[in-house]
């Protein structure tokens, strides 16, 4: 059986680096939040500094971590080390956590690396309880 190879001749100016990646995510997220009527207590949009959103919504503060993947990796998975710490750091302020993953591809060919010069698409299914 033959299998043909897609290569893909992108430079790597043409590809995403992993803090555009992490905006994105917490652009997409942001809207959600403002769109589900949550206030802005804090942001962070620094690389692996957690929480990225502090809100609030009905009174009750709340811990939003924001991950950022690309395909063939799920959204939904998360560090389970690095949640229980967040947990554990919420719940001396009375806040609860939520996970927010986002996942891009390229929306022309999941398979083929995602770039800059090219449509993504977009896999966020909202706020994940944790």
């Amino acid at each position: 059986m033959y299998h043909q190879k897609m290569f893909d001749s992108t430079t790597l100016e043409d590809k995403p680096s992993i803090q555009e990646l992490h905006q994105l995510a917490m652009k997409t997220v942001g809207d959600d939040l403002i769109a589900q009527g949550y206030e802005f207590v804090a942001v962070n949009s620094e690389l692996k500094k957690d929480p990225q959103f502090v809100c609030k919504k009905d009174n009750q503060l709340v811990f939003v971590v924001v991950k950022a993947c690309i395909y063939p990796s799920n959204p939904k998975d998360y560090d389970s080390d690095l949640i229980e710490k967040i947990k554990d750091h919420a719940s001396k302020h009375e806040a609860v956590v939520r996970f927010a993953g986002v996942g891009f591809a390229r929306a022309d060919h999941y398979d083929l690396p995602l770039v800059k010069s090219k449509p993504y698409a977009i896999n966020y299914e909202g706020l994940q309880k944790i």
